[in-house]
């Protein structure tokens, strides 16, 4: 018998034979876990939905494009800023957010073995991303003149993450999870995360007709100017 395995406790994540030596199972329910974590991402939708009302100039696409921003950046500096400062304690560790990402492991266990391109990842998402989508919420809001470089930026950003994860994932032959499974496949690793690929190509669209059409006013005006003299 292999020694590692009597050193192993019993998990659910895939693959089966993962060595996983000092995991922990949660005490929380996924049902805990999930309202957790769609109640505080519907009340900084809330919030921010009321605060962007301040801007009257704002429409209801924009400000749904401001909420987006605030959700991201709760997620990224709060959930995956945990994983990138805790990711070698997590299996063992019974914190909320730690059996969080246990139960997220489920759908994709890097987390859970801390694989290097997750950390990776994760890290910059939760440095970058995070303050830099609160900073676009501030932004929008006070219609600073760089909003749009910031959507840009942010949106190229996680749609390169994305498409990352989910190719290197695919290379792997979606060895980390339970393929088909509904909930651990269909809804925490393709659902929860193809939000990130079509979303932000929906903004970087946004953002390029908004600087496109900026600066085609920019190079008129300065036309105009010089027919002038």
């Amino acid at each position: 018998m292999d020694a590692s395995a009597g050193n192993n406790p019993p998990h659910p994540f895939w693959p089966q034979d993962l060595v996983i030596p000092n995991y922990v199972a949660n005490d929380r329910s996924m049902t805990e876990i999930l309202v957790f974590l769609f109640s505080v991402s519907g009340v900084f939708l809330l919030v921010t939905w009321l605060i962007s009302g301040i801007n009257h100039s704002l429409g209801t696409w924009r400000r749904l494009a401001i909420c987006w921003f605030a959700v991201c950046g709760f997620i990224h500096s709060i959930i995956e800023g945990w994983f990138t400062l805790y990711y070698n304690i997590i299996p063992g560790d019974q914190s909320f957010l730690s059996q969080l990402w246990k139960e997220y492991s489920k759908g994709d266990s890097r987390y859970v073995i801390a694989d290097n391109f997750t950390v990776c990842m994760e890290t910059v998402t939760a440095v970058l991303w995070g303050p830099f989508s609160f900073w676009a919420v501030y932004s929008f809001i006070t219609a600073k003149s760089y909003r749009f470089v910031l959507q840009l930026i942010i949106s190229l950003g996680q749609l390169y993450g994305a498409v990352l994860y989910f190719f290197t994932e695919h290379r792997d032959g979606y060895a980390h999870s339970e393929y088909g499974h509904p909930i651990y496949f269909w809804f925490y690793f393709v659902f929860m995360n193809f939000l990130w690929i079509i979303i932000p190509l929906i903004l970087i669209l946004d953002a390029w007709r908004q600087l496109s059409a900026a600066q085609t006013y920019v190079d008129t005006s300065r036309t105009q100017k010089t027919k002038r003299k």
